[in-house]
């Protein structure tokens, strides 16, 4: 893997293909910066080496250019965060900007405009592409969010820069996170999956029976199972199409000898909402009417035994409706068992948009050993799958 460490920037413009896509308040202010800051150690290595930055990023998902979606609203916040004036070009391929970027100083920092204000970005055109290339002598990719889209500016532009092309600090890190999971020697390697579906997960599950020893499962997508084996599960969430494929998921763990950890308890309600009536169940007698909505006192006894006598693990998705405070109880206490673990030098990575917010929300990144900025990407790297943003870096 050939990452920004093995080379020296002095006196070269590298394009640096970013995640910036953040989430803006109604006055286009920035409402979490952790993709910025994740980024900072790879704009800040090629400025102390002598070189210039040239930012590349998209935001959101706009239909041609939109004002709400511009990237000048966020200028300000990555010049207070990376600690360096950063001056905003608006546009990202054309003359203008050719010009611009020809003028600038060594230690200067660019940010184009929104990729996405070109359908070519998404649709991963050669000639885009071509044309973003002009602009750097160098390549980095640093955007792990999008490392697994096709898209020009993550797979398309790397080929224009064959012997000068490189894994940002992030996307270095990211990797080296899942692969410390998927190939670990550390064992017991624990699988935390969690969320409201099977179907997301099947993948994930197929493809990890072969790397873990243990594998609890979670959340909403736990009442598949449940019923699947013939419990009786209320209102609670559930894919009836999935029956048979949880029942295959179960008989293949154990072929393989891995253990299956699901609730035995719940905490049900007799509505969707935090102030609804609540009562404790077996997650296999849940009655008419109410729905399990957090894991119940046993189950996050058990699971704190699991947790605490693993290795490695990997947590995606919450085991309860955290965002309601009367069901986040079973979430934090995983995460508290998690941290617990990894101050006993266990190895924790967590991901997926859910469990991540979670992880932030009750002040957990400080102490799990990475927090993954990529759900799709990671998601798709725990299915074996070869991401097109790295292939594009490694080829």
């Amino acid at each position: 893997m050939k990452t920004i460490y093995d080379v020296s920037f002095e006196n070269k413009k590298a394009l640096i293909r970013v995640d910036f896509n953040v989430p803006l308040n109604e006055n286009n202010d920035v409402t979490d910066i952790t993709r910025i800051q994740a980024a900072k150690p790879t704009i800040i290595k090629v400025l102390e080496d002598g070189g210039a930055v040239i930012l590349m990023s998209h935001l959101g998902r706009p239909k041609g250019i939109e004002e709400k979606y511009s990237l000048k609203h966020i200028v300000d916040t990555i010049s207070e965060v990376i600690g360096v004036q950063v001056k905003f070009i608006p546009d990202c391929i054309g003359e203008k900007v050719e010009t611009e970027v020809a003028n600038m100083s060594m230690g200067e920092v660019v940010l184009l405009e929104n990729l996405r204000f070109y359908p070519e970005e998404k649709a991963g055109d050669e000639n885009f592409s071509k044309q973003l290339a002009k602009l750097g002598d160098a390549y980095i990719n640093d955007a792990f969010g999008t490392a697994h889209r096709a898209h020009a500016s993550t797979a398309i532009i790397a080929k224009y820069f064959p012997n000068n092309k490189y894994f940002g600090d992030l996307l270095s890190k990211e990797i080296q996170s899942i692969k410390k999971v998927l190939e670990s020697n550390e064992k017991p390697v624990l699988a935390i999956l969690g969320g409201a579906k099977v179907s997301s997960k099947i993948t994930v599950i197929e493809h990890i029976l072969d790397k873990v020893d243990h594998l609890i499962l979670g959340g909403g997508m736990s009442f598949t199972f449940i019923k699947a084996m013939g419990g009786t599960i209320g209102n609670s969430i559930c894919e009836d199409d999935k029956l048979e494929l949880a029942l295959s998921i179960l008989e293949k763990a154990k072929a393989k000898n891995v253990q299956i950890h699901l609730p035995v308890d719940v905490i049900a309600a007799d509505d969707f909402s935090n102030t609804a009536n609540t009562q404790v169940y077996d997650i296999n007698k849940i009655p008419d009417n109410w729905q399990g909505l957090d894991a119940g006192p046993k189950s996050i006894e058990n699971f704190h035994k699991v947790v605490v006598n693993s290795k490695t693990i990997l947590w995606n998705g919450p085991l309860g409706v955290f965002e309601l405070s009367s069901f986040a109880n079973g979430t934090i206490q995983l995460g508290n068992a998690i941290a617990e673990a990894t101050k006993n030098g266990t190895f924790s990575l967590v991901g997926g948009g859910d469990s991540v917010a979670a992880v932030k929300q009750f002040g957990f990144t400080d102490k799990v050993s990475y927090v993954s900025t990529g759900g799709g990407a990671m998601l798709e790297m725990l299915e074996g799958k070869t991401l097109p943003g790295i292939e594009a870096i490694l080829n």
